[in-house]
């Protein structure tokens, strides 16, 4: 019997971050041994960061069908972790890993100006505070690659629970927290998203 899927979104290198910790990160989520995730199949996805990359979510979200999704990315500039509450339509004319520039002002001309986070999000904040890892909501994902997935990515969701989560500075871990702490705390956030997909599909 096929497992249901928890997909985990990262990205790769991208114009002053060479080596991304989101990717780092992700990785680590889909050797987890915990007994809440027995039942899914946890698959990374390592995302280019590129503007014409985004073209190919919909194939990818259409094969993996997932009944949750995780995105993780950095913002090099914040120094907390944060739940991003929405994505917006835009996109500012900033070089991708490629040296090249988004197509339009706006990700989707016809569309919606913003869409919200399908995931419930304070257990997946909860979830990160019970390790000490500063954390807190946050209503802009900026105009690049990270909203810009997130944007397409709730568009095709379905309903499933998906969230975006950016991670802070070059290490992706805020001041202090270590690697393993980070991990046990994206762990039980990983639990928590899974928790919404099973409650999500009982009749």
């Amino acid at each position: 019997m096929t497992r249901p899927v928890l997909l985990v979104t990262a990205f790769g290198p991208f114009p002053g971050v060479p080596a991304n910790p989101s990717a780092v990160l992700a990785k680590q989520l889909a050797r987890l041994k915990r007994p809440a995730l027995a039942r899914f199949e946890v698959k990374v996805v390592v995302l280019p960061t590129r503007w014409d990359a985004l073209d190919g979510l919909g194939a990818l979200m259409a094969r993996a069908r997932p009944a949750a999704v995780l995105m993780l990315g950095v913002a090099a500039r914040r120094r907390q972790v944060c739940v991003e509450t929405r994505a917006v339509n835009a996109a500012r004319a900033a070089p991708d890993a490629a040296k090249a520039h988004p197509p339009g002002r706006r990700l989707a001309p016809d569309k919606a100006a913003a869409r919200r986070a399908s995931a419930r999000l304070a257990p997946l904040l909860a979830a990160l505070r019970r390790h000490g890892v500063p954390a807190r909501l946050s209503r802009d994902a900026g105009r690049y690659l990270c909203n810009a997935a997130y944007y397409r990515v709730l568009g095709l969701a379905g309903g499933a629970p998906a969230v975006f989560v950016h991670l802070p500075g070059r290490t992706g871990r805020p001041r202090g927290t270590d690697g393993a702490r980070m991990g046990r705390a994206l762990g039980d956030l990983l639990v928590a998203l899974a928790a919404q997909a099973v409650a999500g599909s009982r009749p």
